[in-house]
């Protein structure tokens, strides 16, 4: 993928398995957003082949692919008074049939709400709520388009601790309902926490691609991110980094 001149990746080959979350990490411009813009469908003047269920992305039927793939982008905003409870109704929109919504639609943003604790906000304007408010209504609207596929760019960047937290279970826990989720992040230790597979991108190339276990070492954070860590096993035998001086 190339900005004009500036190549942003190269020779980037990947493959995502259903019931996996994997984590996309790496310094600022290495291509983790453009990566993942990619697999969203969302860009299209790129190099290669970018396939799900074996056609290419640009190539399905935009409702369908909505059906299929939801994303959360960093932030959302919205010019006109729309309530939360409105903003995840719209995920619901590649299932619409006519101007009314069904009551399947209702019992998928309920359910949406409730697992990202957003209910107690339901009819506040969009536009007041908190940054990590917000971004919980963006995370229940992707999930009420109940998708096979969740694409995330840095969903907790805005949360409190007790959310980062609970959101990376919630994620973690869909994914053993067998919902792929790729989550761009630049947080670490939640990725090694709560990620099957970790995938660091350095320079627009892959640099790491392998369980946190494996990759998340103190050689590999000083090469991708020029800093050194010491790098400790937390719970359930998955590393936990403490960052030096």
């Amino acid at each position: 993928m190339r900005y004009g001149d500036n190549r942003v990746l190269s020779d980037v080959t990947l493959q995502f398995e259903p019931g996996r979350m994997a984590a996309i990490v790496g310094p600022n411009g290495a291509g983790k957003s453009t990566l993942l813009g990619i697999m969203a469908g969302l860009k299209r003047h790129y190099e290669g082949r970018c396939t799900f269920e074996g056609t290419e992305v640009n190539r399905w039927n935009r409702r369908a692919f909505a059906r299929r793939i939801a994303f959360v982008p960093q932030s959302l905003r919205l010019e006109f008074p729309f309530t939360a409870q409105q903003v995840v109704l719209m995920g619901r929109t590649p299932f619409a049939d006519g101007l009314f919504e069904s009551a399947e639609d209702h019992r998928a943003v309920e359910r949406a709400m409730g697992l990202t604790d957003v209910l107690a906000f339901r009819d506040r304007d969009f536009r007041s709520l908190s940054g990590g408010e917000s971004q919980r209504v963006v995370l229940a609207s992707a999930l009420a388009q109940d998708p096979a596929v969740l694409l995330l760019d840095e969903p907790t960047t805005f949360l409190d601790l007790r959310h980062q937290v609970a959101i990376y279970r919630l994620l973690r826990d869909l994914c053993r309902e067998g919902l792929l989720v790729v989550a761009v992040t630049h947080d670490l230790n939640l990725a090694a926490a709560y990620s099957d597979r970790v995938v660091a991108l350095q320079d627009g190339k892959v640099v790491a691609d392998a369980a946190p276990e494996l990759s998340i070492t103190p050689g590999f954070i000083s090469a991708v991110f020029g800093i050194d860590a010491e790098v400790r096993q937390g719970p359930g035998g998955r590393p936990w980094i403490l960052y030096g001086n």
